[in-house]
């Protein structure tokens, strides 16, 4: 049940008998182990999905469904294709919850021209737990028994793991960074975001649990995803829509933290005042929200950021919140979104001409909306940042990215040193640190 659309030419898959798909929710026991712990082994790592946060979420298995478009009319595409195959279900919900009956979890790239497509699956089984609540939704052409649930066991860590640069080494980037800032002094654009790649060979097989629980246990305050070969931790939360209510987290200005407490607060102090930082950051909150206001009746947009601490970095963080007035299910929310000053620049068209003229890469999904949706269209994306894909036909093959944001206060040596920091957590679980 594959299929693929182009330039927003849907399709809709079918079964071989031509029968629509069964989907069963039912509530369960808490299987005393977390979810990540649940995943199974699998011989191909795009077949491992993953939204989870703080030990909540949603992981599943195996392809009831896949689907790939590409394009200018990606997101609509998606959309269209995702309700007229959720439309077509027969479904018994017992739970009903946010990510409780059909539920699809999704991946998009960055760019409208990128080579790499959208990719949409569908789990033939999905585990979700929130607060004491615990989940199972299988999906196939037929009815299925509900799974037993146990912990499985324990991946091996990559072996054998090399690092080198991708498109461009760091001095060629720094050289970018240069032209970019020089660009934005002459008056071109306020803001761009520019990013850079790294390529990973292991040994042998990369499984993607491994890389999972790693990222899932050093950086518990992000949502830790994988989607059909995307996988990272992304601390920004670009849309979340639930029951009429919007949430958005927008994380620009960063700065590296040393591991020293009393040095970290004092950093953090100074991210706070940073009128470089700060004017990036505002960037990318007015983005955020007038991008939300025709679709909310009202949006509360907090005066100042607050300083989110991660493991290796700390970021200016605002949650940009609303009440929807229209129908748009998250994947349209984060369609309109999409891309904001946080991952592209602002003036948004200025700032992703001059990405496409300076990066000298393909982002493929990186920087892209990644999340799930259910057949209500409540639903959470963020940010594909952190990350990494496996690359075509491969299983120790990734790429792996770091981006940051340009202004005109930007030094181009400090944001190489702010891309090794955001490369860190891919790169640690990878290695086995």
């Amino acid at each position: 049940m594959s299929t693929i659309s182009e330039a927003g030419a849907a399709a809709v898959p079918a079964a071989p008998s031509g029968a629509p798909l069964v989907v069963r929710t039912v509530e369960i026991d808490d299987p005393g182990v977390p979810l990540l712990r649940l995943l199974p082994e699998s011989a191909d790592p795009r077949e491992v999905l993953s939204w989870v946060r703080r030990g909540e979420g949603l992981v599943g298995w195996g392809q009831a469904a896949l689907h790939h478009t590409r394009g200018a009319s990606r997101f609509a595409a998606a959309e269209d294709w995702w309700q007229r195959l959720a439309g077509r279900a027969v479904v018994r919900d017992e739970v009903g919850m946010p990510g409780t009956g059909p539920v699809c979890f999704a991946s998009l790239p960055f760019a409208a021209d990128s080579a790499e497509p959208a990719s949409l699956v569908v789990p033939r089984v999905l585990v979700g737990h929130r607060g004491d609540r615990w989940w199972v939704t299988t999906c196939g052409v037929g009815p299925a028994p509900t799974p037993l649930l146990q912990a499985t066991a324990d991946p091996e860590a990559p072996q054998e793991v090399t690092f080198a640069d991708g498109a461009l080494s760091g001095a060629e980037w720094a050289s970018r960074v240069a032209e970019a800032v020089n660009r934005i002094t002459a008056g071109d654009l306020d803001k761009v975001v520019l990013a850079r790649d790294l390529h990973v060979r292991a040994g042998g097989r990369v499984d993607p649990r491994w890389v999972l629980r790693q990222l899932a246990e050093r950086y518990d305050t992000t949502w830790v995803f994988s989607v059909d070969g995307m996988l990272g931790a992304t601390p920004e939360l670009l849309v979340r829509r639930e029951r009429g209510l919007v949430t958005s987290r927008v994380l620009a200005g960063t700065i590296r933290r040393t591991g020293d407490d009393a040095k970290d607060l004092t950093l953090a102090a100074s991210l706070a005042r940073s009128s470089k930082d700060l004017e990036e950051h505002e960037y990318a909150v007015r983005s955020v929200a007038e991008a939300l206001a025709p679709h909310c009746s009202s949006t509360n947009v907090p005066e100042s950021p607050f300083v989110l601490h991660l493991a290796n970095v700390m970021h200016l963080a605002t949650d940009v919140t609303g009440v929807a007035t229209d129908s748009v299910s998250s994947l349209g929310l984060a369609a309109a979104l999409h891309p904001s000053a946080a991952v592209g620049g602002t003036p948004t068209d200025l700032a992703v001409e001059l990405i496409a003229d300076l990066e000298g890469m393909d982002r493929g999904r990186y920087a892209g909306p990644v999340g799930w949706l259910d057949a209500s269209g409540d639903g959470e994306w963020g940010i594909g940042l952190r990350s990494g894909c496996y690359q075509p036909g491969s299983d120790r093959d990734l790429r792996i990215f770091a981006g940051c944001g340009i202004v005109a206060g930007s030094d181009p040596e400090a944001e190489v040193g702010e891309a090794d920091a955001k490369f860190v957590p891919m790169r640690d679980a990878l290695s086995g640190r």
